[in-house]
């Protein structure tokens, strides 16, 4: 078998692995990315063209600084790439006053000192006209929120990573790694690469490539549909931001109007338990109904047409929040797993961790709350 030797392999390259293969590169590592897939491919968390990108964060005030960075990075990417990734339309956090949307992004904001309105219904309504909220209802705005651009943030990653130096190599299948000294042996089903560093970021497969640390992890299956408006002026970013919903029919995020995808409205919470191998594909008739009927209730007009439906995995953590550590046995090892539905926002600041663990064994950035470790000792 043919046998090659880099400084650090990263397995695994969708957004996170792509990023950690840059964050690399730009250090001057002799970095080799291995992806099982197609480039760019519609399998696991990061295809489709947009996410969002919000700093209130509700999840937990943890989280802003490293989205700050993140924000920081996203920019930068876009200037040495000449891609637009990222556009800021304001964002609305909508619910109940006691809602974790609400409560969450309200501590955030408080915390860190971020510019913040919190709006009445009647004042949420007159603010945004299309929203239809019921009396008990508020909405809380933030100013840098938005959309980024998820297809051309992709590319844009692994363009700027071949160009300082990084060999990405797609169709590339890993059976696994082991020990080899101080550093890794990889097995790919074309020969076998050695290491001094590997880091894994193999999304919802993190399961099977970590099977020893036993990765609390549970993969679903998500559903995001496209709607044409009857008035696509009306839902414009000028006129309605990227939203996020607590309503009593589930948790759910949407898009204002584009071009080239309509409205886009996805559901947050809930969604099928799989495996990236058995996830269903198809959308059913009954399933595109539900969404389109919780969007019009909402927001009237919004849903005149379907234009496409597009199927996603989360891979959950027990508490949603996110993992990045080295490997508790192997310290040559760093992963990072379960981004749990909003990790792709993060991927820029996470390329940028997960390459300071694999180089220099720690990082100064705020990842502390994200270590296996925690979860590790609830098992």
């Amino acid at each position: 078998m043919r046998e090659e030797r880099a400084t650090v392999i990263v397995v695994g390259l969708g957004i996170m692995g792509s990023a950690t293969a840059w964050a690399l590169a730009r250090r001057g590592v002799r970095v080799v990315g291995l992806e099982q897939y197609a480039p760019f491919h519609a399998l696991g968390s990061s295809h489709g063209k947009t996410r969002i990108i919000r700093e209130a964060y509700f999840e937990s005030p943890e989280y802003v600084p490293l989205v700050q960075r993140a924000y920081e990075l996203w920019d930068e990417l876009g200037e040495r790439t000449g891609r637009r990734l990222l556009r800021v339309t304001g964002g609305v956090s909508i619910g109940r006053l006691d809602s974790p949307f609400i409560v969450g992004a309200r501590e955030s904001a408080q915390r860190h000192g971020l510019a913040h309105e919190l709006l009445d219904a009647q004042e949420a309504r007159k603010r945004f006209p299309v929203l239809a909220l019921p009396d008990d209802f508020v909405a809380l705005v933030e100013g840098r929120a938005g959309i980024l651009f998820a297809e051309e943030c992709w590319r844009a990653f692994c363009e700027d990573a071949v160009r300082h130096g990084a060999e990405l190599r797609f169709g590339v299948r890993v059976h696994g790694f082991a020990p080899d000294g101080e550093g890794m042996t990889v097995e790919t089903e074309s020969g076998r690469l050695r290491a001094d560093r590997v880091v894994v970021t193999a999304g919802p497969w993190s399961t099977t490539l970590l099977a020893d640390l036993g990765l609390p992890l549970e993969v679903r299956r998500v559903l995001v549909v496209h709607v044409q408006p009857d008035d696509p002026t009306r839902f414009r970013p000028e006129v309605l931001p990227i939203f996020i919903m607590d309503v009593p029919e589930g948790e759910y995020y949407g898009f204002p109007f584009l071009p080239d995808q309509g409205v886009k409205f996805g559901r947050h919470d809930d969604g099928e338990v799989c495996t990236p191998e058995s996830v269903r594909r198809t959308v059913t008739d009954d399933e595109v109904r539900w969404m389109t009927g919780v969007l019009q209730r909402y927001l009237p007009g919004a849903a005149r047409e379907v234009l496409m439906t597009v199927t996603c995995l989360y891979t959950m953590t027990p508490d949603s929040h996110f993992m990045i550590d080295r490997h508790p046995e192997w310290p040559q090892v760093v992963f990072a797993a379960g981004f749990s539905g909003h990790g792709f926002k993060f991927a820029s600041v996470m390329g940028e961790a997960l390459a300071d663990l694999a180089l220099e064994g720690a990082s100064r950035l705020p990842i502390g709350f994200l270590s296996f470790r925690r979860l590790a000792k609830t098992q």
